[in-house]
Parts: structure tokens; sequence; C-alpha cells
């Protein structure tokens, strides 16, 4: 069982920056896939971004390539997204999540192939 406890959400200007962080309760497979999704008021859930466990080798979501950047530390067991350059359309719950590999052994953002999943940290810009 894999306990995810995320931090770091708040409210910002446009422009503004934010860094997320995600604490895993045990070190996470090299095989499984960890990334950020978030979910707005009366939209589905989608995902932002990815880093496979294995290579550190990351996926963005076209809206925020650029912008965001995924990264772990691996002896803390944590995993961070840095957001810069935030937009009004960035406002979210923001979740942190894990799970095994998918089809063919990628990484993808499909909600229902992660297993654990943490609270969510809220995320508002303001224009």
């Amino acid at each position: 069982q894999v306990q995810l406890v995320e931090s770091g959400g708040d409210s910002v200007q446009a422009g503004g920056s934010l860094r997320l962080s995600c604490a895993a309760s045990v070190h996470t497979s090299s095989r499984y896939c960890m990334g950020w999704f978030r979910q707005a008021p009366g939209k589905e859930r989608e995902g932002v971004a990815l880093i496979y466990t294995s290579r550190s080798n990351s996926i963005y979501a076209d809206s925020v390539k650029g912008r965001f950047t995924v990264s772990q530390d691996s002896a803390k067991n944590t995993l961070y997204l840095q957001m810069n350059s935030l937009k009004p359309e960035d406002t979210a719950m923001y979740y942190c999540a894990s799970g095994p590999r998918g089809p063919s052994g990628g990484c993808y953002f499909r909600p229902s192939y992660y297993n654990y999943w943490g609270q969510g940290t809220q995320v508002t810009v303001s224009s």
C-alpha cells in the first residue's frame, strides 16, 4: 500500500510560480509511473505531467509544456511539480498518482491506470 501526500498548493496571481510536492510512504518501484493530474470544478480529471520512475523520462500535457517541470527525489521518495508562468486556467485541485506501467510498458494520461492517489492540493490562479 502506497500513501501519497501532496502539499504546496496556494493562491497566486497570474504569472506567478508554485512548487507542488508529493511525498510517498514507500519507495516506488522502478516499474511504476508517477504523475500529476488536475481537476477543475465541472471538468474531468486530466493529466498534467508524468515521470517514468526508472528512467526519469517525463511527459507533459500540451497545455503546460514549457511552463511546468516534473521531477523526483528518489532518496526522499518525493515527486515535485514546478509550475511557472501560471494562468487562471491552471486553477484546479492537483493530485499526485502512482501506478504500474500501462500497455506496452508505457505511462499514460489515463487516470484509470493509476491505483494510488493523494488527497489533492488546491491551486488557484487569479488574473
